[in-house]
């Protein structure tokens, strides 16, 4: 800076006005790509959604721009209840569902171009993540797989003592993933072997957070774990008062996520503490949706048919938006609106700020998956089989 200084105090008055009008211009540019980067890990690019909750942190929101009313572009038929939720990279959509088999359909015309059979016990909740070439998901017999995402041929696959319900997460070389043998994995994310395991007291059903090379897990054990990927030691635990079925979406250091006592928490990460406990004070339901946050929000749906917006700093309910079943789908926000399934077979549109509809879609089965949107298209599946693509 001191240098820049010098040489424009050399330069006649002129040249130092055209320079300092340089030099401001390029402060700016500078300001804006490191605020861009900043944002970047939080949100999913436009044109891609790797992994469920769009990047590793679950924030759930993406920089895509999605048409402010949507249209059916495409429709594909699975052939069985889709209860995990998509995954979008290159033009391609990933997806698993009932049938054992794990889907990839051309995102621009929702045509088959691969099927991959994992397992005749199904796939449930386990959702897609995408990364080097492979496709990484765990199915109801206990496997997690690794599938080329150009050929739809098994990379490799690694057995777990029970039901994956988890979705993996990519973290460097290192895949993650739950099993409901209560042990959290940690795989090679080129051959699958084995790098270290964790166990916990219970069921690990959501999907672990990983920010700065910490894996963060609320289980069915009550207790929220940070554990660190590279070698697997556990850093901390803290009792969250009840077993949680969302995954932690991590922001600033503080971990948000919901849990069957019928509560929202946010955690302090550095503290090891709860900040506060949001509680709807009329209705008593769990919370099973993970969160997204947006702009100041934690955004979630509940069992008590309702979506809830309440504030990030202060636990504060900002406003709640009426459906007309439980909303066990993970909301996602773009371009300040909220994309979320409902089990009355509803995908709800709604404004961030004001919670108000702005619009509704009718897919007829029950939509528990969560939406996947990249290049201006959004895509859910639902329990009757059907995996829509809208935009």
């Amino acid at each position: 800076m001191s240098s820049t200084a010098t040489s424009c105090s050399l330069l006649p008055k002129a040249s130092r006005t055209s320079a300092a009008r340089r030099a401001l211009r390029a402060a700016i540019v500078c300001s804006l790509a490191a605020a861009a980067a900043a944002q970047a890990p939080s949100a999913s690019p436009a044109d891609r959604w790797t992994q469920f909750r769009g990047t590793p942190a679950l924030h759930g929101t993406s920089l895509a721009s999605i048409p402010a009313t949507l249209k059916v572009l495409w429709t594909y038929e699975a052939g069985d209840a889709i209860e995990s939720s998509a995954a979008i990279a290159d033009g391609v959509v990933f997806v698993g569902s009932q049938t054992g088999d794990l889907h990839a359909v051309s995102l621009a015309d929702g045509s088959l171009k691969w099927k991959y059979r994992a397992s005749a016990d199904g796939i449930g909740e386990s959702s897609p993540a995408v990364a080097g070439g492979l496709v990484y998901i765990g199915d109801l017999a206990g496997t997690v797989h690794a599938v080329d995402v150009a050929t739809g041929k098994a990379a490799w696959t690694f057995k777990t003592g029970t039901e994956v319900k988890s979705s993996p997460v990519v973290a460097g070389d290192r895949v993650l993933i739950g099993s409901y043998d209560a042990y959290l994995y940690a795989l090679g994310a080129r051959d699958g072997k084995l790098a270290w395991k964790v166990r916990t007291n219970g069921y690990v059903h959501g999907t672990p957070a990983v920010v700065d090379g910490v894996a963060y897990i609320a289980g069915c054990d009550e207790i929220l774990r940070a554990i660190r990927v590279t070698d697997g030691k556990e850093l901390f635990t803290l009792s969250s008062g009840a077993y949680t079925g969302a995954s932690p979406a991590i922001l600033d250091g503080r971990a948000y996520y919901g849990t069957y006592d019928n509560e929202v928490l946010a955690v302090d990460l550095k503290a090891h503490k709860i900040l506060w406990r949001y509680k709807d004070p009329e209705r008593n339901f769990p919370f099973y949706s993970s969160a997204a946050l947006a702009d100041g929000r934690v955004i979630l749906g509940g069992r008590d048919k309702f979506v809830h917006a309440i504030d990030l700093k202060t636990g504060k309910r900002q406003w709640t938006f009426q459906t007309r079943a439980r909303v066990d789908s993970s909301p996602v926000v773009a371009g300040g609106r909220v994309y979320v399934g409902g089990n009355d077979g509803k995908l709800y549109v709604l404004d961030a700020a004001t919670g108000k509809s702005a619009f509704e879609f009718e897919a007829g089965g029950p939509l528990s998956a969560s939406p996947a949107v990249a290049n201006g298209r959004l895509v859910i599946g639902s329990h009757d089989g059907k995996l829509f693509c809208l935009g």
